[in-house]
């Protein structure tokens, strides 16, 4: 079964690292995808904020999941890049991620992912470039 179609039919299940850290799955579709985390004490660093590299692996996820939606059939990816901006912490609710593709090439992809707090806060912003590859 396709990654698409077990996300399509079994939510979060489809996805280990989503059923780990409780991802909730928004609208994914036409290149873009967004995806939300309930931030739990568990997650929190030392000093009582969610340890960065949450918002970068939940924006990781949105990426992927925003550029699988525009691969041709027999295609694949690959990170090769990413670079994360952090302007603000988060300590308690809901962080979302909303991703796009900014452009997919035959042999590259170039995303981007905000991660923006319950109230529209940004949070993070995370850019990424993605090998496309022939599965």
């Amino acid at each position: 079964m396709e990654y698409l179609e077990a996300l399509a039919q079994q939510g979060r299940d489809a996805n280990p690292f989503f059923r780990l850290m409780e991802v909730e799955v928004g609208s994914y579709g036409n290149g873009t995808a967004a995806l939300s985390m309930a931030v739990r004490p568990d997650m929190l660093n030392g000093v009582g904020w969610l340890q960065g590299g949450l918002y970068v692996a939940l924006a990781d996820e949105a990426m992927a999941l925003a550029l699988t939606t525009a691969l041709k059939p027999g295609e694949g990816i690959a990170t090769i890049s990413e670079n994360t901006g952090f302007l603000k912490g988060v300590n308690r609710g809901t962080i979302t991620a909303t991703a796009r593709v900014v452009r997919k090439g035959r042999r590259v992809a170039f995303t981007e992912s905000d991660v923006c707090a319950e109230d529209g806060t940004l949070l993070s912003r995370t850019s990424a470039a993605f090998a496309v590859v022939q599965e």
